[in-house]
């Protein structure tokens, strides 16, 4: 009877293991005091790599190197996984000629305490016994942790500390919040040693406040070597960092702006930067034209169009947003629907992009009126003429975000949206109640026809109950479409 409830006992731990194993493949090493960095590395501001080294005991399970096969599956769940470390390792027998015919399975000291803990029955129907089953003092160094491991250990635990980098090429990106400044030296360069082929680790200096919108930044760990080639959503980019505009957390709102494009559509991008948006397009067989201010920008775009072998595709401009709008977005548009044919609607898709997040939203006046003149030679009642989706970028701070967007759109175009409001989207979180967004709409024969300055009795309502809808949060400052702002992108 005794035996019975012992095998009971023995076979409902197995059966608890196993269903926590399968809710989870592996055991976090952080929640293991054993496998956590010494407690004496806590507050470095130095990095100290032998600082790292201790000494634990570790349960292990020493195996036939021929039935090792069989064994492993048992047990492959329980397997201590930390960074540079073999879970199967070889064990000499000194006895037959130093030859490796054993193996040891090293096993993560959370789920496996004793023999008890591992699937006795299927380990000795496979000639593993409870004599196979050992604890053995194992090393642990600095190259065993993984960087986010060191990181939590010795920054201050009684604030947030670095919860994410962004990679470029060679290079990683951190935006270091001021209570980790002392930290910043060491947090390079576990980065450094830590992150696949990081060469370059560089510190955010300050937001975005000049004319380009290239970062100002610190290098923390490295060398200064600023070029890097990139890769986003299959397509290759080649650029200076420290010169041009590059977010790698843009990388899914490129992807889903390209998707909306079909090959013949026309893309024009305001603020090209180095070509995430208009490369891609380009190399979908669409008809771009693209801009940016930046020369920098301007030359690596031109590379990067060049590098992915659609030239044909793209014509390049290197001139403010403004110019580009009133000069050579108006004269594509003038040129496509002349040639309309009334017969004939196109299936042509038109987009417009204006990424440029802190100030985009002030380039939208540019298209009030924008074919005033042309109005008699044009027939804006002509329903095959296809108008233009604008895709622009803004930031909003406060508790509402979003029921911030549609209301600053229509202050800096002048006009209610009404109903024209394609889409309001969430991009990104750029920091507390500071939201990035898209706001997309269909330019209108008014919008492009009645030049801001002629605001009709509606329009001018919309306009006013936009500002208080927007003002009545408290939380954000709306200026008048005269006024300039600032450009600080996060």
């Amino acid at each position: 009877m005794v035996g019975l409830l012992s095998i009971f006992r023995r076979n409902h731990t197995n059966i608890k293991i196993f269903k926590q194993l399968r809710q989870r493949h592996y055991f976090k090493n952080m929640d293991s005091e054993l496998l956590k960095p010494p407690h004496h590395v806590y507050g470095m501001q130095t990095l100290e790599r032998e600082a790292f080294r201790k000494e634990v005991q570790i349960p292990r399970l020493r195996v036939p190197e021929e039935q090792l096969h069989k064994v492993l599956p048992l047990v492959k769940n329980l397997l201590l996984k930390m960074e540079q470390l073999r879970p199967v390792q070889n064990v000499l027998n000194e006895s037959k000629d130093n030859k490796n015919l054993f193996k040891e399975i090293l096993l993560h000291p959370l789920p496996v305490k004793s023999w008890d803990s591992l699937p006795i029955e299927q380990l000795e129907e496979n000639q593993i016994t409870s004599r196979d089953f050992y604890f053995k003092e194992l090393e642990l160094n600095y190259k065993n942790w993984r960087a986010d491991e060191i990181l939590k250990c010795v920054l201050p635990t009684d604030e947030d500390g670095l919860t994410s980098y962004s990679r470029i090429g060679h290079i990683v990106h951190i935006n270091l919040r001021e209570h980790l400044l002392p930290y910043k030296k060491l947090i390079g360069e576990v980065l450094c040693d830590k992150v696949p082929n990081c060469r370059t680790v560089v510190n955010k200096a300050a937001t975005i406040d000049n004319t380009y919108r290239n970062f100002a930044f610190e290098l923390i760990s490295g060398v200064p070597e600023y070029q890097v080639e990139t890769k986003e959503n299959g397509i290759t980019f080649e650029f200076d960092f420290s010169n041009v505009y590059w977010n790698p957390r843009l990388c899914t709102e490129h992807e889903r702006i390209v998707q909306l494009l079909k090959s013949g559509d026309v893309l024009y991008d305001v603020f090209a930067g180095v070509g995430p948006f208009s490369v891609p397009a380009a190399k979908k067989r669409c008809i771009v034209l693209a801009n940016d201010l930046n020369p920098e920008s301007y030359r690596w775009l031109q590379n990067n169009m060049k590098r992915n072998k659609c030239t044909n595709q793209a014509k390049l401009y290197n001139k403010d947003g403004r110019d580009f709008i009133l000069e050579d977005i108006k004269a594509d548009l003038l040129k496509r629907w002349l040639e309309v044919d009334s017969n004939s609607p196109s299936d042509t898709a038109i987009h417009i992009t204006m990424n440029l997040p802190a100030m985009a939203v002030e380039f939208l006046d540019a298209f009030r009126g924008l074919f005033a003149a042309e109005a008699t030679d044009l027939n804006f009642t002509n329903k095959t003429y296809n108008y233009p989706i604008v895709h622009v970028y803004t930031f909003t701070k406060g508790e509402d975000t979003k029921g911030l967007v549609k209301p600053l759109v229509e202050q800096h175009l002048g006009l209610s949206l009404d109903n024209n409001a394609l889409d309001i989207h969430f991009v990104r979180n750029v920091a507390p109640n500071k939201d990035m967004y898209r706001a997309s709409f269909r330019l209108t024969p008014e919008m492009l026809t009645k030049p801001l300055t002629e605001l009709d009795t509606e329009s001018n309502n919309a306009l006013l109950n936009s500002r208080k809808r927007a003002a009545s949060d408290g939380t954000t400052e709306l200026n008048t479409p005269s006024q300039t702002a600032k450009v600080k992108c996060s």
